[in-house]
Protein backbone atom coordinates (compact mmCIF):
# COMPACT_ATOMS: atom_id res chain seq x y z
CA UNK A 1 0.00 0.00 0.00
CA UNK A 2 1.24 3.62 -0.68
CA UNK A 3 2.13 5.82 2.18
CA UNK A 4 1.51 9.77 2.22
CA UNK A 5 3.46 12.80 3.78
CA UNK A 6 1.07 15.58 5.02
CA UNK A 7 2.10 18.91 5.92
CA UNK A 8 -0.63 20.72 7.93
CA UNK A 9 0.36 24.62 8.13
CA UNK A 10 -1.18 24.64 11.63
CA UNK A 11 -2.00 23.22 15.27
CA UNK A 12 -5.51 22.90 14.36
CA UNK A 13 -5.16 21.01 10.94
CA UNK A 14 -2.99 18.57 12.49
CA UNK A 15 -5.20 17.65 15.05
CA UNK A 16 -8.09 17.00 12.98
CA UNK A 17 -5.90 14.64 10.74
CA UNK A 18 -5.35 12.82 13.78
CA UNK A 19 -8.51 13.09 14.03
CA UNK A 20 -9.62 11.60 10.99
CA UNK A 21 -6.66 9.22 10.64
CA UNK A 22 -7.99 7.41 14.09
CA UNK A 23 -11.77 7.42 13.50
CA UNK A 24 -10.67 5.77 10.30
CA UNK A 25 -8.41 3.46 12.05
CA UNK A 26 -6.00 4.35 9.76
CA UNK A 27 -1.95 3.87 11.41
CA UNK A 28 0.11 6.94 11.51
CA UNK A 29 3.22 7.60 12.82
CA UNK A 30 4.02 11.74 13.96
CA UNK A 31 7.67 12.74 13.24
CA UNK A 32 9.28 16.19 13.70
CA UNK A 33 11.85 17.19 12.43
CA UNK A 34 15.04 19.34 14.16
CA UNK A 35 17.60 19.83 12.75
CA UNK A 36 21.40 21.11 14.11
CA UNK A 37 21.82 24.28 15.26
CA UNK A 38 24.43 24.59 13.29
CA UNK A 39 22.71 23.85 9.90
CA UNK A 40 19.74 26.56 11.35
CA UNK A 41 22.66 28.87 11.79
CA UNK A 42 24.31 28.55 8.05
CA UNK A 43 20.87 28.67 6.39
CA UNK A 44 19.99 32.32 8.28
CA UNK A 45 23.43 33.43 7.48
CA UNK A 46 22.63 32.48 3.39
CA UNK A 47 19.55 34.07 3.82
CA UNK A 48 21.14 37.10 5.12
CA UNK A 49 24.11 37.26 2.60
CA UNK A 50 21.31 36.62 -0.06
CA UNK A 51 19.20 39.88 1.37
CA UNK A 52 22.39 41.73 1.17
CA UNK A 53 23.56 40.82 -2.54
CA UNK A 54 26.42 38.80 -1.73
CA UNK A 55 25.76 35.64 -3.25
CA UNK A 56 27.63 34.57 -6.48
CA UNK A 57 25.79 32.39 -9.16
CA UNK A 58 27.09 29.28 -9.93
CA UNK A 59 28.03 28.13 -13.27
CA UNK A 60 29.74 24.32 -12.83
CA UNK A 61 32.11 22.99 -10.85
CA UNK A 62 35.23 24.33 -12.07
CA UNK A 63 33.89 27.39 -10.15
CA UNK A 64 34.01 25.10 -6.81
CA UNK A 65 37.74 24.23 -7.56
CA UNK A 66 39.53 27.01 -8.72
Amino acid sequence: MDALIVYPENKEQLTALKAVMKAMKISFEQKNIVYPQHVVDGVNESLKQSDQGQLTAFTSIKDLLN
